[in-house]
């Protein structure tokens, strides 16, 4: 029986197809969290010009982020990555009963925010690389006897959709994580920023939307922005004054948009700091005002209201690998041969997933949000090498 390659490619005709951030090896969440979401072709928000003139529609926006230390601290939120062996130390939280409770891998020399002296938000934020696993501290002090003490804290498995507990908080205000948010130098220096960016307002409403998870506000005035609202840079924006890496940031913003996630002031950007930031360059975002911005309705893109997957034309599934189903060796394939697709994103109702090899369906025999077996179609037959793709 002639064997052939699969040349493997995802081209959803119903889905957009966006690779998702990585960091120290690990992908930032799956490809279709809702942080990794396009919202350029969202609707407007009904309380767009509402929220923007309460946020300030004549206030200029600002990176918080950049080079350099600001009265004793690094510009920005930092964070590090460490490895699975990481010795992992005892923390007590101040909001207990809406933290995660184990030990957290927080190595000695771990950057603060703010500096070691800072007596301010002191959010401390770790990656551990080797299994994709993010811890985030609020308020983080270390203690005397090697332990640490925290306002609140979060572990998130980059590897999972799961939001928090319905009212719980994070270690930010809305009970998001902090890191997908952050604008870092490295995605600048690359081209492109896949993600939304985190942003802060003075105001927000005690109430949060989807994917928020905790309100932190005594205001119940309608105009007064949700924790979790999305907003976007308007698409009919002039970029192209602005310097290379800024324009990075910016079309990210209209793309991904920004997600309202703490009080703060207003506009503002969070990143991590960077030596290799040129603060100057970074001071043009100041040249946005309010009024550049759009609230986005994201309400379309829940899937389910517990989980930070989207649904419908944003989502994005992707192909990690096509193997021998009994073996799981990659290599050649033959007609009639059982496959397994490894991957994330896929559709589980067998009435809208569609496995094609160059445009001939294959059968399928078990479908998961990351898993599709699959029986290689005899209209391949003679081929040398064929096309696989999801729809």
């Amino acid at each position: 029986m002639r064997r052939l390659l699969i040349a493997i490619a995802c081209l959803p005709l119903a889905a957009r197809l966006e690779a998702q951030p990585h960091v120290a090896g690990c992908a930032v969440f799956p490809a279709n969290n809702v942080w990794n979401a396009p919202v350029d072709t969202a609707p407007v928000d009904p309380n767009s010009n509402t929220y923007v003139a309460t946020i300030g529609a004549g206030q200029t926006a600002h990176p918080d982020f950049g080079s350099g230390v600001w009265d004793g601290g690094p510009i920005g939120i930092p964070f590090v990555d460490v490895p699975g062996t990481q010795a992992k130390v005892k923390v007590t939280f101040e909001y207990d009963g809406e933290s995660d409770h184990a030990g957290y891998p927080v190595p000695p020399n771990v950057p603060v925010e703010g500096g070691s002296a800072s007596a301010g938000d002191r959010h401390v934020l770790v990656v551990d690389h080797d299994n994709c696993v993010l811890y985030e501290l609020y308020s983080a002090y270390p203690q005397p006897d090697g332990s640490w003490r925290a306002g609140s804290g979060a572990i998130f498995d980059l590897k999972s959709n799961a939001l928090r507990p319905a009212g719980w908080t994070s270690a930010d205000a809305a009970g998001l994580p902090i890191f997908p948010g952050l604008v870092r130098y490295e995605e600048v220096a690359a081209g492109e920023i896949r993600h939304a960016i985190r942003f802060t307002a003075p105001r927000t409403r005690q109430a949060y939307i989807w994917p928020a998870r905790h309100y932190a506000s005594s205001l119940t005035a309608l105009n007064d922005p949700p924790m979790g609202q999305r907003f976007r840079l308007k698409a009919g924006l002039d970029i192209s004054t602005f310097s290379p890496a800024v324009q990075v940031i910016l079309r990210a913003l209209k793309k991904y948009g920004m997600l309202l996630a703490d009080n703060g002031s207003s506009w503002s950007l969070s990143g991590a700091p960077d030596d290799r930031w040129d603060n100057d360059v970074l001071h043009e975002i100041t040249r946005l005002r309010g009024s550049d911005f759009e609230a986005v309705d994201e309400s379309s893109l829940m899937a389910d209201a517990n989980s930070g997957s989207v649904r419908g034309a944003n989502a994005v599934p992707m192909i990690a690998a096509a193997v021998n189903a009994a073996s799981f060796l990659s290599g050649a394939l033959a007609p009639g041969e059982i496959i397994s697709i490894f991957g994330s994103g896929f559709g589980q109702d067998p009435t809208q997933t569609k496995v094609y090899f160059d445009g001939a369906a294959a059968p399928l025999i078990y479908l998961s949000a990351t898993q599709i077996n699959a029986v290689v179609p005899y209209e391949v037959s003679g081929k040398t090498s064929t096309a696989l793709h999801i729809e």
